[in-house]
């Protein structure tokens, strides 16, 4: 705009009709009046522009009171004219803000922007859809906490989970989202993937604000991360079961075989567990010499306890709610403000809980661990054997790395799924392109 109205086009008749500019001559000047208390203190003069500038005539002449009688009339004059002023700018802002309250989808910084995702449509053996709608009992439930800071990851991890499904009209997402504000991340969702089943929950901070403690990573804080023990409270009861997964996964495997996970009666929550893993060190030195606590709290369990990472879970909500396992999950969290027994977030309390009683999942659905460390966040590798699930728990996600130009070697496989529209729609990410997964 500035450039349009201070710089006017030119074209003169040579061979190239080569475009010239050349500046407007300045307008005349205007007086706009200021009010006193906004004047600067002190003119601001160059050595090579400035008047020069001699000493006032001292008070009592003529000439000072020729100059004070000048300043009264122009304070006279210049008073109603800077009331005007303020009027018209008062009115001005006013007027802005019923725009932005009119216009909210243009005025607020919207969520990023994505592209469509190609549609995929179920194949030969996959169930009929019925009208029991949620509540149909050939459907798989996958639930994820959905937020705008991870929203990148989550479209990400949809995209997947779609992409491999053997039945992907089969696969219904119950998404836990902060409340309230689910409006633009239903918007964001439909656009993506308009043929999606889904349906967005509403958690309040406030359910969980007073049982959170200090973590070694903020981001380990947010209230949304302990959406997961509400998860049965939430989702319609007639859902049995759900597989519960973050937002920084990406499938490479029909989600439908981590589905079918059988669960003994005795299991309520089925993850992949690694045992070689040094599980003492989830809990702090005052927790294990505790004579209350320590070996005491594993006692009497199935099997001795193993480190399991809750990113990627399949739980039995009716058993979930008949022993009200998000209470237990609770009492452990204020246990921890009352003596500080472990360092990460709302990890240890599923440990505590649930170690020793897992019911084991193959180690391929939950290739965890590419984020890195929860300080560092630097690269690793995939562990041995085969891949369904690749999992950025850690520190470092790969959109992040990828914006910063700093991308791990398996990041690159995630950008293949990133839906993500940098800039414009000319540098979207194809989402048909990038290197497939068949290999894993």
């Amino acid at each position: 705009d500035y450039f349009r109205k201070t710089f006017t086009r030119t074209r003169f008749p040579n061979a190239h009709e080569t475009p010239l500019y050349h500046r407007r001559p300045p307008p005349k000047p205007t007086t706009i009046p200021i009010p006193y208390a906004h004047r600067t203190a002190a003119p601001i003069h160059t050595p090579a522009l400035a008047p020069r500038i001699t000493a006032p005539p001292p008070r009592g002449t003529a000439h000072h009171s020729l100059r004070r009688t000048e300043r009264a009339s122009a304070a006279r004059i210049q008073e109603p004219s800077a009331a005007a002023a303020m009027r018209a700018a008062g009115a001005a802002v006013a007027l802005l803000f019923f725009f932005l309250l009119a216009v909210p989808g243009e005025a607020a910084a919207a969520l990023p922007r994505f592209a469509e995702a190609p549609q995929y449509r179920n194949g030969e053996g996959c169930p009929a859809a019925t009208a029991a709608g949620v509540c149909d009992p050939g459907l798989v439930h996958i639930a994820m906490t959905l937020d705008a800071h991870y929203l990148r990851g989550s479209m990400a991890a949809i995209y997947s989970l779609l992409k491999h499904a053997s039945c992907p009209e089969s696969l219904f997402f119950h998404f836990l989202a902060a409340a309230p504000g689910d409006g633009e991340l239903r918007a964001a969702l439909a656009a993506s993937f308009p043929s999606l089943r889904f349906e967005i929950y509403p958690f309040r901070a406030e359910a969980v604000a007073g049982l959170i403690s200090a973590s070694v990573r903020a981001a380990l804080e947010a209230p949304l991360n302990y959406a997961r023990n509400h998860l049965a409270d939430l989702l319609p009861p007639c859902v049995p079961r759900a597989i519960y997964l973050d937002s920084d996964v990406l499938a490479a495997d029909d989600v439908r075989r981590l589905w079918e996970t059988r669960l003994p009666a005795a299991a309520v929550v089925a993850a992949p567990e690694y045992c070689h893993a040094n599980f003492s060190r989830y809990f702090t030195p005052a927790f294990w010499s505790d004579p209350a606590l320590g070996a005491r709290v594993f006692a009497g369990r199935r099997r001795p306890p193993c480190y399991f990472n809750t990113g990627v879970m399949v739980i039995d909500l009716r058993r979930w709610r008949a022993g009200n396992y998000r209470r237990r999950i609770e009492r452990w969290m204020e246990i921890q403000k009352e003596r500080r027994i472990y360092e990460l977030g709302s990890l240890p309390p599923f440990l505590l809980v649930f170690a020793g009683e897992v019911e084991a999942v193959d180690l391929r659905w939950n290739q965890h661990g590419l984020g890195g460390d929860n300080v560092h966040g630097s690269c690793r590798p995939l562990h041995d054997g085969p891949v369904s699930l690749m999992h950025w728990s850690g520190k470092g996600k790969p959109w992040d790395r990828l914006d910063a130009g700093r991308p791990c070697p398996l990041d690159h496989t995630w950008k293949s799924y990133d839906l993500y529209i940098a800039g414009d729609a000319s540098s979207a990410a194809s989402p048909a392109s990038g290197p497939a997964l068949s290999a894993w």
